[in-house]
């Protein structure tokens, strides 16, 4: 995911991408993957998680060549779907295999804690080795990476993790699934579109009406089925919304703000890839000491306090980096970013602990994967909405100059990859005047967009504070 973000400029240019399907390129991964999670891990129980965890890792491995290959957004599109699939096979497969194979309770949680710790260090040193592949090769590599890390994994895979598990005989109503992904894609494109002038009202309120209807559908199939994919009784508990809320803000700002500040570091102030994942590498740095700091905190003061804080402090932060100049590394740029990253990573445990503590012993792996889906769908939603408010604003500030005004399509004042593009098949002057005004745009466009995060992420932070009780 990381590694994506830096290649997103290179990848917009390269395959002439418009500013709808580079959001789609990002958001396919996640939308599908918070839809496949729970019948996905419903399905390890029914046929072993080491057969679910080869097959994915094997579907993972064809569908990142697939990506590395293709020569139009639109099939890129589809290779980040299927590799969405297979990572939704494999997510739920892992913390299963980690129950199944460390039987103490303390071994387990050393376990869950390196796990977490290697995850938190792939997104650290994800946008360094995207911005190293982007100086040295082209943006084929950047999907290539898995190949040999995967290659890799699958017999060591094949001979280490356990064969003999207990399966279950329970229904996998991956047609439920299906429902809840159609409601989800149906609902955000709907979002994006609303905010578009090149689409009809028709496909409009239609792709709204198909997502809210499915979604509809799915809800009344849980409250009336025996064994629901999804116990939609623990959203009674108001420490599981408040939960769901904050796990789906913090990844959801995560990701917006990475997604951004790479297309501003590269697109405006001319960053290499390389350069642009270096300036990042604070943010994702201090993502992996959030984790463990927030267990300390939390048992000391609580989840109200420590989940208030974190976003208030988050906010904060944003606010401070709206107001950075990114042309050079300074130390406001460094030192908002790294406890933008910390205090993040500390909402998103609080979530987690949150969640974990409301729910029943006997429905905790339902809790869970309320919780991973809350992740997901705050990664894709989160540079959905930071890429409709990016674009929207950029829309009203570039100000075109009235000499090439009407040698300009509509499409190339989109977003600034647009502009980007259009200024392409300008003559070198006309070229040079219409990046300069798409830079100015965008840099005015990215303050607004953080402002308005920080000032979203403030107001959540008071309603936690309210909805949750002091124990």
């Amino acid at each position: 995911m990381t590694t994506l973000h830096v290649a997103i400029p290179t990848l917009t240019t390269s395959l002439k991408a418009t500013g709808t399907q580079v959001l789609w390129i990002i958001d396919i991964y996640a939308l599908m993957m918070s839809g496949l999670l729970i019948p996905m891990g419903t399905l390890a129980d029914k046929i072993g998680s080491r057969k679910l965890m080869l097959n994915g890792l094997l579907l993972f491995l064809i569908a990142s060549v697939f990506a590395s290959l293709v020569t139009s957004a639109n099939l890129l599109i589809v290779a980040r779907a299927a590799t969405a699939f297979g990572a939704a096979m494999i997510m739920p497969s892992i913390l299963s295999i980690i129950r199944t194979v460390f039987e103490d309770d303390k071994e387990r949680a050393l376990a869950l804690g390196a796990w977490s710790t290697v995850g938190a260090a792939g997104g650290a040193i994800g946008p360094l080795i995207g911005g190293y592949i982007l100086t040295h090769s082209s943006w084929n590599w950047v999907f290539l990476i898995n190949a040999p890390l995967i290659a890799l994994i699958l017999p060591l895979g094949y001979i280490v993790y356990p064969k003999s598990q207990t399966t279950s005989s329970s229904k996998w109503a991956i047609d439920q699934a299906l429902i809840l992904v159609v409601g989800l894609i149906g609902c955000v494109y709907a979002l994006k579109s609303f905010f578009k002038g090149d689409v009809s009202p028709m496909e409009k309120f239609g792709s709204l009406a198909i997502g809210l209807s499915a979604i509809s559908v799915f809800i009344r199939i849980q409250l009336r089925s025996k064994n629901p994919l999804l116990d939609l009784g623990l959203f009674k508990k108001p420490a599981i919304c408040v939960g769901l809320v904050l796990a789906l803000l913090v990844a959801g700002a995560m990701a917006g703000v990475e997604f951004t500040i790479a297309q501003e570091l590269q697109f405006v102030f001319g960053k290499t890839p390389l350069e642009a994942g270096a300036v990042m590498l604070p943010l994702m740095l201090a993502t992996a000491i959030g984790g463990p700091v927030s267990g300390f905190f939390v048992g000391r003061y609580g989840v109200r306090s420590v989940a208030t804080t974190s976003l208030l402090v988050s906010a904060g932060c944003l606010f401070s980096l709206a107001a950075a100049d990114f042309s050079t590394m300074n130390a406001l740029i460094i030192i908002s970013l790294f406890l933008l990253g910390l205090f993040l990573a500390i909402g998103l445990t609080a979530s987690s602990i949150a969640i974990m503590s409301a729910a029943p012993p006997e429905k905790a792996g339902a809790a869970g994967s309320i919780e991973a889906v809350g992740y997901e769908l705050g990664m894709g939603l989160g540079i959905t909405l930071f890429g409709l408010l990016l674009s929207q604003s950029y829309r009203k500030a570039i100000q075109l100059p009235a000499e090439i005004a009407s040698s300009i399509p509509a499409q190339g004042t989109l977003s600034i990859g647009d502009t980007m593009i259009a200024a392409k098949a300008l003559d070198s002057a006309s070229a040079e005047t219409l990046v300069s005004a798409a830079k100015v745009a965008f840099s005015s466009a990215h303050q607004n967009v953080l402002v308005s995060a920080g000032a979203v992420i403030a107001i959540v932070a008071i309603a936690v504070f309210v909805v949750l009780k002091k124990r």
